[in-house]
């Protein structure tokens, strides 16, 4: 059985879906049931677009704050959520 890893969603696909979905929901034809649909999709997509921006952050701070001044690139593990 061959496992593939699962893929994270490209940034910008993610953004322009987003984008999309807002524009639907500005549309005063939208019934009750689509307008919730896209708005819990519009969450995880905002979601996911916040934690991909906050890991790329946490990347370049890792870049800059280097004490040698030689740019080199780490492995960025961001702070697992509290979940109360």
């Amino acid at each position: 059985m061959n496992s593939t890893p699962v893929k994270k969603p490209d940034f910008e696909k993610s953004l322009a879906r987003l984008e999309e979905v807002v524009r639907r929901l500005e549309s005063p034809q939208l019934a009750l049931d689509e307008a919730m649909k896209l708005f819990e999709e519009g969450v995880q997509l905002s979601q996911e677009c916040q934690k991909q921006l906050e890991e790329a952050e946490g990347r370049v701070e890792i870049l800059l704050n280097k004490a040698d001044g030689k740019l080199a690139a780490e492995p960025f593990e961001p702070e697992k959520e509290n979940e109360s």
